[in-house]
């Protein structure tokens, strides 16, 4: 690499960036060389364990080793019986019931009395008219008895102020400043 006048290299970058970006490169060389290392003395364990554990399965309750053990076979599924003859269709859910005409044309004709015989309803009451010169919020008058402080006086308790309300875990934090 040739220096020129300033101190850069031949990219155009500071000598200092050149030298940095080479030892990072040579750190990270080794930090991956470091980590592959590792991961093969893990694979390398976990096949350890694997073997360790067969080891611990092939001995009895008793402690005693058995190197022709095997798993005990898995029981065979029941022979498959003659199927059944499938089930009858089930009948339909809709049911058809025919009313006597006789007692439908007796409660027709009683309601048609009935509804004959009903004096007609009341007309609505008149709606008052509003006053034309007032604007629609100045026709509103509260109630005076409801009004605070007119209907008790002064021999009403103070006003009870809750306590200041605590969040679901405890007492609330103040913001942050």
């Amino acid at each position: 690499m040739t220096s020129n006048a300033n101190g850069k290299g031949q990219a155009g970058a500071p000598k200092y960036i050149n030298d940095f970006s080479r030892a990072l490169a040579g750190e990270v060389k080794m930090l991956l060389a470091e980590v592959g290392k590792l991961r093969d003395e893990k694979r390398a364990l976990q096949f350890e364990i694997a073997e360790l554990m067969s080891i611990k399965a092939k001995h009895s309750a008793d402690g005693v080793y058995d190197p022709g053990w095997a798993p005990p076979p898995a029981p065979e599924p029941p022979a498959p019986e003659e199927p059944a003859a499938p089930p009858a269709p089930a009948p339909g859910g809709w049911r058809t019931v025919h009313a006597p005409h006789g007692q439908r044309r007796k409660q027709h004709l009683a309601l048609r009395a009935a509804a004959a015989a009903a004096p007609p309803p009341p007309p609505p009451p008149p709606t008052p008219p509003a006053a034309p010169e007032l604007p629609a919020w100045a026709q509103w008058r509260p109630n005076p008895l409801l009004a605070p402080g007119t209907a008790a006086g002064p021999s009403v308790a103070s006003v009870v102020v809750p306590p200041p309300r605590s969040g679901l875990f405890g007492a609330r934090t103040p913001p942050p400043k």
